[in-house]
């Protein structure tokens, strides 16, 4: 056989693993696990960081102020050093829309080795605890982002599924905005590549060495909190929705990962700038800033993705029937993979053929990252940037 056929033998293979052997990461039925309501419903803490939100806490904040929740809850929102009255909106909002009581904190600039979200979290949930002893504290925190809305009964559910399940962490996928054509092409794509790298059956089982969370919306344990050294063991971490399941996960935790049915980002990526900037932020540091980590995802992406239409069009156009049968039905297996996803978020069928391009769009922006660190700008989000992870100051 040729090398084209070769080639495109590898990718089927490549792809017939991914199908059967990566946690059916391509199913979409993870969503909230079984759950019964508690007889004491716990105290919970809602803690929002927000960095120049105005434009979508008029959407979000007033789900989350109408929760239907029969325990003590209340909501904190942490305005970090935002400049466009994020922190004054949020108030007029609340007073107009009534519901969970809402209080305003801001944390000032983080100090070298923490991270702006990380911060504000570790701010908010001081505050949420600020003034009652440890035993009377919240039970749960609910770390949701200040974009996502959720449904009236998000918090009540969450909060039965983890008392249920004996879980201490419960993380939702937020279903993200598709409206545009750059979004339909781009985002579910996102999440199908998140639940590749972190297939969700994997991460739920019992003694799981796969940890993974949606940061958009968690719900914690404080007590796991507490044990696993958290948001402080994570204080520097880029992806933090990940980092903060890896530390409950090792303190003994027991965490779960699914898709929302209920809980959705209204944050738009209208152009395909807004997807980049999102995605190259942070994919660089996914590799761990690694440039031998860059090249092996650069090929793997070449090889599983790019390689099958290649090889199918190559293979008819230079009559080399081997290349054009294995890519043929390695693009076909790619695609079957995709439906689901492209169901969940309902889009049409056809996207699936275009998942090709849309990983070449990821691998570019991948590269970009790397380019960017190498650059020092390092992950950037609303004016900071992260370049490299800095010695935090001990604390006190």
């Amino acid at each position: 056989m040729s090398a084209l056929a070769w080639t495109a033998v590898v990718s089927l293979a490549a792809w017939l693993w991914l199908l059967l052997g990566q946690g059916f990461f391509w199913r979409t039925d993870q969503r909230l696990p079984p759950r019964e309501p508690p007889a004491d419903w716990p105290d919970v803490a809602v803690v929002v960081p927000a960095r120049d939100e105005a434009g979508v806490l008029p959407v979000s904040l007033p789900t989350l102020l109408a929760q239907d929740y029969p325990g003590r809850a209340e909501i904190v929102l942490v305005d970090d050093g935002s400049s466009d009255g994020t922190g004054e909106l949020a108030r007029t909002l609340a007073d107009r829309y009534g519901g969970l009581p809402l209080r305003v904190v801001s944390p000032g600039e983080p100090p070298p080795g923490w991270t702006g979200k990380l911060w504000a979290l570790r701010h908010g949930i001081e505050a949420a605890r600020a003034g009652r002893p440890v035993a009377e504290g919240p039970e749960y925190l609910l770390l949701t982002d200040a974009d996502i809305a959720h449904g009236p009964d998000s918090l009540r559910e969450l909060t039965a599924a983890a008392r249920t399940g004996r879980l201490d962490l419960v993380s939702q996928m937020a279903r993200l905005r598709v409206a545009c054509a750059w979004e339909r092409l781009t985002v579910p794509a996102f999440v199908y590549f998140f639940a590749q790298l972190y297939p969700f059956r994997w991460v739920n089982r019992p003694r799981a060495r796969t940890a993974a969370a949606a940061g958009g919306c968690v719900l914690l344990r404080t007590e796991a909190a507490e044990r696993a050294g958290v948001p402080e063991s994570v204080r520097e971490a880029v992806i933090d929705d990940v980092s903060l399941a890896r530390a409950v996960q090792r303190s003994g935790g027991r965490i779960w990962l699914g898709l929302a049915e209920a809980v959705d980002s209204v944050r738009p990526y209208p152009r395909l700038a807004d997807v980049w900037r999102m995605v190259s932020r942070c994919a660089y540091a996914q590799l761990r800033h690694s440039p031998l980590l860059l090249a092996g995802t650069v090929a793997g992406l070449a090889v599983v993705y790019l390689a099958p239409p290649a090889a199918l069009c190559a293979g008819l156009l230079l009559g080399d029937a081997p290349a054009a049968w294995a890519g043929g039905t390695a693009w076909a297996v790619m695609a079957g993979t995709y439906l689901p996803m492209l169901r969940y978020y309902g889009q049409s069928p056809l996207w699936a053929l275009l998942l090709p391009c849309t990983a070449l769009l990821y691998l570019l922006m991948t590269v970009d990252s790397a380019v960017a660190h190498r650059r020092g700008r390092g992950a950037a989000w609303k004016g900071r940037t992260y370049s490299r992870p800095e010695p935090a100051a001990p604390d006190r």
